[in-house]
């Protein structure tokens, strides 16, 4: 298939993803929306006067941000890595509307400005380590792994993981106190 050989593949799987997430939090999941969430003001005051310790906070991250990404490299180095790589992007991008929805409908444009203050800075670290190891996956076998990608991909994801320990809380912090 010819879409595999263009860079749109990732938005080709991404965007529908998205746009499931979005659907089915205003059609599906209406009757949840009642219950408090991760967007309540009772939540968001808790966030504000709980007290990271990053050691603790360092092993969470393994669990939630490193464990999934070795998860898609091992995939990715199989036969599979090209439906691993399309369902990891549209997952994302459910999970990604989802989230957006649910922010959208419980604060306003306040929940949007809160995502994305959730997702920087160590965002811009993580991306570009899964866009290499996804972009791998699409144009294998006209790219080999190698040596400058896994020091690219460690380096991506130690600079994040070391972001979202330190930078982050502040940054949210920050943000939920001018509302």
């Amino acid at each position: 298939m010819k879409i595999f050989h263009t860079r749109k593949q990732l938005l080709a799987f991404f965007m529908p993803g998205f746009l499931l997430g979005i659907v089915y939090v205003n059609f599906f999941a209406v009757k949840y929306m009642a219950e408090p969430g991760i967007f309540s003001t009772y939540f968001l005051e808790q966030y504000q006067s709980v007290d990271i310790v990053a050691g603790e906070y360092l092993w969470y991250l393994i669990r939630v941000r490193i464990f999934p990404f070795l998860v898609l490299a091992g995939l990715v180095l199989t036969k599979a890595r090209k439906a691993a790589a399309v369902l990891f992007l549209l997952w994302t991008g459910i999970s990604g509307g989802i989230l957006i929805s649910l922010a959208v409908i419980d604060m306003g444009i306040k929940g949007s400005i809160l995502c994305i203050t959730g997702m920087l800075p160590q965002f811009l670290f993580y991306i570009p380590a899964y866009l290499v190891l996804i972009w791998y996956a699409f144009i294998y076998p006209g790219s080999l792994w190698n040596r400058q990608k896994t020091v690219f991909i460690s380096f991506m994801m130690a600079a994040g993981l070391i972001l979202e320990i330190y930078v982050n809380p502040l940054l949210v912090r920050a943000f939920l106190s001018t509302l």
